[in-house]
């Protein structure tokens, strides 16, 4: 039951850049277990934000003229990128050299759907037969000039049973805009047609395709469209915004099931493969807070949910003549405090993957016998990501790939038959070389300990005076992204220290993790943000002058609250589209995602208490005047280090007189965190920072003002749509980083 939406993308391509692997929308990742595959421009779930909103407490849009100060904004960047025109395009280089070195290492993920496979390279899609893949035998199936949009993404692929169709989803790079381009796969294939504002796709038989249509951000439709009649139906409306709808055809392909999900909850309906045109059966009829998903083995329905006791998922099994709820039989149940990445299913096992306390392991499951063997895999993995839909039937084997932020995918085999793991990529140097990876814990405020992974160079002396970089998320039950990525080996080499931060909001120890940073639970997040930074600085990691943070999309909530409500303790920040403006977005029924997503922030619309909640973190409504001169007595006590004077930095002065630098990224027409609040933000900030200025300022000084800095890009995805695209957008906010903490000579 493999539970994820699987992408053709380059493997290394897709995942240079912090945000790169962050970028594409997966709408029920909350829910579902989505996968996430360095070569995504990617996935997680509705937490890209939707917009910020003019009603509530702020100043609506007629107080200032939006398109006044997009010309400002991109006056001022214009003005402030030539301080790092220099310093950026070594960082680029740097990054190119490190992409070019790693990509020889990995081949394009490939589809294997019985005789044939199936892969992506340069924009166009090949087939070859098992055993014949080399440039002689590859078949052309589409060509990247017959793509509907410029700079497409192939972001999914389906064959129809009788390999005669191919369906690809398609989206476009810029924008929220997609498709599913449908090819006949004759000796000559052509473009049959070409469906838009398709989410999700799956051929029932060799002719009947059922896909979802997104519209607004949002899927609620379900239709099937018949080949050989050109005849199509609209099969599944679903009534309520807070659920989204996909499609997903069972392993052994007898099944096709239709899902609908809120963060919460979940409902499945079951369409029969052999008889399309019945209408849906409803496998159990959504309870409030009860997700299940559905797959099907030997007449009997495998059903992965959160039903009963304890809190978090079990895997069931029931016959299918008889699949209420009632009839549910566990046989597998994840333990306490685990994360479940993904779960898969084969003839007569099903192999979870699995985290507990940062460790990766399998827990091999048979469906025969019910007994559990478990794997350990290497220590040093922090991200997991299986091969594309691997063979139900036929497989004796699960491939997947292991990585960690510094390690470039590493392919294995686990054997079902031999019992075994197999490494099939050869490594020239192990990471434990060069780098050393520690775990530690961080004591919140109500006691409760918070994992935090650190990275540095091997051997590196005098921690305290090293730069260190803060990952953090902490929201809709997903991981902190802990894949690949070339700028982390090159930040090592420059004697960076990289932490990141699992606090609770997150899904890094399971479901409970999750809700214990959710709704009127978010101050838990930010108080473990809080705690995890004050702990690296007392335990030598770096110290304020030298720590910067970087996060995106609904990450924004905890680094902007850190940035009003502890300044001391960080020297800068790097925001990808963050969410900065909670309160308004949610009292904004109208905005496409507000309603579904009540189930994260809570509804200020109807609970006064829920709205008074949000207002006491959300970064727009506490960006407040800071006087910052008694602030350092705040600073967290640390190990005996001698202040440090940087390059013209006196850390006194830059930690208790002004803000901290921020550089926030955002796309012009971004539809999950529109432009319009980010202008509102940076305004009301610079405006503080200004009084704050002024506050501390003595006649012998100027004003001492913080960088505050809005780059906005052309178009309208979340994230950098391209790997061009993005490696300027990283580089550029390195070189931003280096300049701030006073690296930039070094580098």
């Amino acid at each position: 039951m493999h539970l994820g939406t699987k992408h053709l993308l380059k493997a290394l391509k897709g995942s240079i850049g912090h945000c790169k692997n962050c970028s594409r929308y997966c709408p029920t990742s909350a829910v579902r277990l989505y996968h996430q595959r360095k070569p995504q421009i990617f996935l997680f779930g509705r937490y890209f934000r939707n917009a910020p909103g003019s009603h509530g407490d702020i100043h609506p849009q007629r107080f200032f003229s939006y398109k006044d100060c997009v010309k400002l904004e991109q006056e001022n960047w214009r003005s402030c990128s030539a301080n790092y025109t220099d310093i950026t395009k070594r960082i680029k280089q740097r990054l190119e050299a490190l992409d070019k070195k790693h990509s020889s290492q990995l081949s394009n993920p490939v589809i294997r759907f019985e005789k044939y496979i199936y892969f992506e390279e340069n924009g166009c899609i090949f087939r070859s037969k098992l055993g014949e893949v080399d440039e002689g035998h590859m078949e052309v199936l589409l060509r990247a000039e017959e793509l509907p949009f410029h700079d497409s993404l192939i972001q999914r692929i389906r064959i129809s049973p009788d390999h005669k169709y191919m369906a690809a989803g398609i989206k476009r790079a810029n924008s929220e805009e997609c498709a599913c381009i449908v090819v006949k796969l004759n000796a000559l294939s052509k473009v049959e047609c070409i469906v838009p504002n398709v989410f999700s796709f799956e051929w029932a038989t060799h002719e009947i395709l059922f896909y979802t249509v997104q519209k607004n951000l949002q899927c609620h439709d379900v239709y099937l469209f018949d080949f050989s009649k050109n005849y199509c139906e609209l099969v599944y409306t679903e009534q309520d915004a807070r659920y989204f709808v996909d499609v997903y055809r069972t392993k052994d392909k007898s099944l096709l099931t239709i899902n609908s999900n809120s963060k919460t909850t979940s409902e499945v309906w079951l369409i029969d493969c052999c008889h399309p045109f019945r209408s849906p059966s409803l496998v159990q009829k959504r309870t409030e807070g009860i997700i299940y998903h559905v797959e099907h083995r030997n007449h009997e329905l495998y059903i992965l949910t959160t039903y009963g006791e304890p809190y978090g998922y079990k895997l069931m099994k029931v016959p299918v003549d008889s699949h209420g709820l009632e009839n549910w039989l566990p046989i597998y149940t994840v333990k306490e405090k685990t994360k479940l990445i993904d779960l898969e299913m084969f003839k007569d096992h099903c192999i979870a993957f699995l985290k507990f306390r940062g460790q990766l392991h399998l827990d091999i499951i048979s469906l025969v016998s019910t007994s559990i063997r478990s794997v350990t895999l290497p220590a040093w993995a922090c991200s997991l990501e299986l091969e594309p839909l691997p063979e139900h039937t036929t497989s004796s084997a699960c491939y997947f790939w292991l990585s960690s932020p510094v390690q470039p995918p590493i392919c294995f085999e686990y054997s079902l038959v031999e019992n075994n793991l197999i490494q099939h990529t050869e490594q020239e140097v192990p990471i434990t070389v060069n780098c050393n990876t520690v775990r530690l814990e961080a004591k919140s405020k109500d006691e409760t300990w918070v994992p935090i992974t650190v990275f540095h160079k091997a051997n590196s002396l005098e921690l305290h005076r090293k730069p260190l970089l803060i990952h953090v998320y902490g929201a809709y039950g997903i991981d902190l992204n802990m894949s690949f990525k070339p700028e982390n080996l090159m930040l090592i080499e420059d004697d960076w220290i990289l932490a990141y931060c699992h606090v609770r909001g997150g899904g890094e120890l399971g479901l409970e993790w999750h809700r214990d940073g959710c709704v009127m639970k978010k101050h838990n997040g930010i108080q473990d943000f809080k705690a995890c930074i004050k702990l690296l600085h007392q335990m030598g990691y770096s110290q304020p002058m030298l720590t910067a943070v970087i996060s995106l999309s609904a990450g924004g909530v905890l680094a902007g609250a850190l940035y009003n409500n502890c300044p001391h303790l960080i020297r800068a920040m790097v925001l990808q589209a963050p969410f900065l403006d909670v309160l308004n977005t949610m009292l904004d029924p109208d905005l496409p995602l507000t309603i579904e997503e009540q189930e994260e922030w809570g509804n200020p619309l109807a609970d006064a208490a829920c709205k008074e909640y949000i207002k006491s973190y959300c970064p727009y409504q506490n960006i407040r005047t800071q006087c910052q001169r008694d602030d350092v007595a705040l600073l967290p006590k640390r190990l005996d280090i001698p202040d440090l004077e940087y390059e013209g930095h006196n850390p006194s002065q830059v930690c208790s007189e002004c803000y901290p630098a921020v550089f926030i990224t955002v796309s012009e027409n971004d539809q999950r965190v529109p432009l319009a609040g980010l202008l509102r933000y940076i305004k009301k900030l610079r405006k503080a920072a200004q009084d704050n200025a002024e506050a501390n300022s003595t006649n012998e000084k100027g004003l001492h003002m913080p960088n505050i800095i809005l780059d906005i890009q052309p178009g309208g995805s979340h994230c950098a749509p391209s790997w061009e695209e993005c490696l300027n957008q990283v580089a550029t906010q390195l070189a931003f980083l280096y300049s701030e903490l006073g690296l930039a000579k070094r580098e």
